[in-house]
């Protein structure tokens, strides 16, 4: 099937962790033009872009004025930006409960995620709007969705994301023409950096316990299913909608 993808202008943020690598490759494969952003992986992001005849870009999109200007930068270079994947954002390593997580770990975590998509989108639709089309794809979590005991900042975060924002801004835009607002929100997805971290079967054991299908996901996976959302030849008709990709997942154990 056509994706229509090939030459349309893809922005991916976070674009050199391992599901950002992942989805910037899925759309260089449909021939378009991706700029891998980055914030502090440099030579990675660097290393995609080579590999993928893309283009690498450093913002802090904590801040609004460097977000903005990554904006005007891309846009300068390309002439407009068709899609885009607010991937970028911060999972703290360590799980506390709420009251042990101090306020600037929840500040960090915030800002890192809802902050960070705020920003992101702002700029896109922005420009979307003065365009009158364009697709962006929000990367959520299954944390936003059931909660994560242990990270309440981060599924606090992901969970404004894919719920209040996201249907806020897809009515907005409604009135510029063929913009769509969407989100993926992953599940237990096996990166390189939880594979360093060690997975057992326990751990799968109890991640797959109320999946459907008893495995964990790929980053192909999530890079798939945010190539066919952002796509308007697939998915013309969708916005406002939260794609799970976690196995048919219906909560967690406890």
């Amino acid at each position: 099937m056509q994706t229509g993808l090939d030459e349309k202008v893809v922005l991916v943020t976070g674009g050199a962790g391992g599901i950002g690598e992942e989805i910037c490759k899925a759309f260089a494969s449909e021939g378009s033009k991706v700029i891998v952003h980055y914030h502090s992986s440099s030579e990675n992001a660097t290393k995609i872009a080579d590999e993928i005849q893309g283009f690498s870009i450093k913002a802090d999109l904590t801040e609004s004025s460097e977000t903005k200007l990554m904006f005007e930068k891309i846009v300068e270079k390309y002439g407009r930006i068709d899609v885009c994947i607010a991937n970028a954002g911060y999972y703290p390593p360590e799980p506390l409960p709420l009251w042990d997580i101090d306020p600037e770990r929840w500040k960090k975590t915030i800002s890192s995620n809802l902050d960070v998509s705020v920003n992101t989108a702002r700029n896109f639709l922005r420009h979307a709007s003065k365009k009158k089309s364009g697709s962006i794809v929000f990367i959520g979590s299954t944390a936003g969705i059931y909660g994560e005991a242990g990270h309440s900042d981060y599924a606090a975060a992901k969970g404004a994301i894919t719920s209040g924002l996201l249907m806020s801004l897809k009515n907005e835009v409604s009135d510029f023409g063929n913009i769509r607002v969407n989100a993926v929100s992953p599940g237990w997805t096996i990166t390189p950096k939880k594979l360093e971290n060690g997975i057992d079967a326990e751990l799968i054991d109890r991640a797959t316990a109320t999946m459907s299908l008893k495995k964990l996901a790929t980053p192909q996976d999530v890079a798939n299913t945010v190539v066919s959302l952002s796509s308007d030849y697939i998915s013309g008709h969708i916005t406002g909608q939260v794609i799970e990709v976690a196995g048919g997942m219906e909560g967690r154990i406890i």
